[in-house]
């Protein structure tokens, strides 16, 4: 993972994280730069910004957002095995990349410690899918589908 200022090499990229403050996550959140979303980098070699194309939309961004901004070549995010935490079958275990969803729902997961680099295993899955049961930090919990759609989680093998 590189913050998008260090990469030079023109093609597509996943943004894996924001940096920064909420009032410019939020920003960039509403202009359509949000985690997960591809972006294709058309001028890499400039250092004052860089020339990007996202959801269609071509975009400038100065050094100091491009900076904020943690990338992922697509090849590589093909590999990272990122995904959400209701993508999980029975068994599999994955690391908390990034808890998304609204404030209120967020600071809820954060109390049941379910916080970033946190292991998860998926212990039970509910039969028409919800809830689903997941081991994290010696404990038990279970989370409603559309929850668990909010955590982002790596892959990990056991």
């Amino acid at each position: 993972m590189k913050a998008l200022a260090e990469i030079n090499k023109k093609g597509n990229y996943v943004i894996a994280e924001i940096l920064g403050n909420k009032k410019l996550v939020r920003r960039l959140n509403e202009i359509g730069i949000v985690n997960n979303a591809t972006i294709t980098l058309l001028s890499g070699t400039s250092d004052t910004g860089k020339v990007i194309v996202i959801k269609g939309q071509r975009l400038a961004i100065n050094a100091s957002i491009a900076s904020n901004l943690l990338v992922i070549s697509a090849d590589e995010q093909r590999d990272d095995a990122l995904k959400r935490l209701s993508h999980l079958n029975v068994g599999d275990q994955g690391i908390a990349i990034k808890i998304n969803g609204s404030r209120p729902l967020r600071k809820r997961l954060l109390d049941m410690g379910l916080t970033g680099h946190t292991l998860i295993k998926v212990c039970q899955i509910a039969p028409l899918g919800d809830p689903i049961e997941i081991e994290l930090r010696g404990y038990k919990l279970s989370l409603r589908k559309e929850e668990a759609d909010y955590v982002v989680v790596r892959s990990v093998e056991e």
